[in-house]
């Protein structure tokens, strides 16, 4: 009968190598007073009999589970993937595990994967909160756990947050449509997202007005599903619109589609900016104009941010807003003189 495996031990360790578990413990840690050649040995035997280190047993000793919750939306969006991906990076980077949960920004789902982070004794959570009156985040707020609010604020200002400057990113999207000729603009949002829509469509609005452009001149509108969204663009069109902002890549990319199966197609075709840049990290879609949210460098100070948080409760609140630039591919109209270069990153004069 063969023998049943059993989880390898720091007991297990100290007695193929000899030493004590403190010295087994400290050694597997790289501690300063273990010298670096009996480190280099222990680490090898521990290595050779499979050791894993056991976080739980850790964890009741420190009080801390060195793992972090993400809570994002609807996994099928890219966005959400790459900025899990790149909080990972910086999570392991800096000795944390991550759980990655996904609310598919329903209220309902939030509140439940809230409760299972908190239930799992995590040491922080990070949220892209699905609303302002979410029940998610007063139960988060009053459990006293570290958390950070990511891409998305909310008019709390006792919460830690790091989102890009949507305004910003609105009024560059406007401006660059507008230097490439286009004087009839609409922003097209799928739906309201809590905290970016309005302050997207604030940017792209203000751009418009700065550059001489018309109220009349000036459109939005969130319709909800295929049929309303391509009544409205052709509405649009019908009114002259040449230059539209989406609210996300995602969002730009389904409208090119959409329009293509359908009468618009044989028109004039719509100059297009987008927002997320997701080509930036995943390049096999058509290309387009879009904003670059710099979701790298938001995961970096979300992970920075919440660690700072759990080492030291009492920081005043901490509130990043990370600036944004446009990254031109042509779909801003230029694509039709053949004068694009294959990539040109534009910045706000002023910023």
């Amino acid at each position: 009968m063969a023998k049943e495996k059993t989880r390898v031990t720091l007991q297990d360790i100290a007695r193929a190598t000899g030493y004590t578990v403190n010295t087994v413990s400290r050694a597997l840690k790289n501690k300063d007073d273990i010298s670096r050649e009996t480190c280099e040995k222990i680490q090898q035997v521990a290595k050779d009999m499979g050791y894993v280190r056991n976080y739980i047993a850790s964890s009741l000793r420190s009080g801390r589970t060195k793992t972090i919750a993400v809570i994002t939306g609807t996994m099928v969006n890219p966005y959400y993937a790459i900025l899990c991906d790149m909080l990972q990076l910086e999570a392991v980077r800096l000795g944390y595990g991550l759980m990655i949960l996904s609310a598919q920004d329903n209220q309902e789902t939030e509140m439940q994967m809230v409760e299972m982070a908190l239930s799992r004794q995590v040491d922080g959570i990070m949220i892209t909160p699905s609303s302002s009156q979410s029940p998610a985040l007063d139960l988060l707020r009053s459990s006293g756990l570290p958390y950070v609010l990511l891409s998305r604020s909310l008019d709390c200002e006792d919460d830690d947050y790091v989102v890009c400057n949507d305004y910003q990113g609105g009024y560059l999207a406007a401006e660059h449509l507008i230097e490439h000729g286009h004087r009839d603009l609409a922003m097209l949002s799928f739906r309201h997202v809590v905290f970016s829509t309005k302050n997207r469509f604030e940017g792209f609005h203000q751009a418009c007005v700065d550059h001489g452009i018309g109220e009349d001149h000036i459109y939005y509108a969130e319709p909800e599903g295929e049929k309303a969204i391509l009544k409205q663009v052709h509405a649009w069109c019908e009114c002259g619109v040449t230059g539209l902002f989406s609210f996300c890549d995602v969002e730009a990319w389904y409208l090119k589609t959409m329009l293509e199966n359908s009468p618009l197609r044989a028109e004039r075709p719509l100059s297009i900016v987008g927002f997320d840049n997701i080509l930036g990290y995943m390049n096999f879609l058509p290309p387009i104009c879009t904003v670059d949210a710099q979701l790298k460098k938001e995961a970096e100070v979300a992970i920075e941010l919440l660690r700072n948080r759990i080492h030291d409760a009492a920081l005043p609140p901490q509130h990043v807003v990370l600036p944004v630039h446009i990254v031109c591919r042509g779909s801003c109209g230029m694509e039709d003189s053949g004068q694009l270069p294959p990539e040109k990153v534009l910045h706000l004069k002023d910023a």
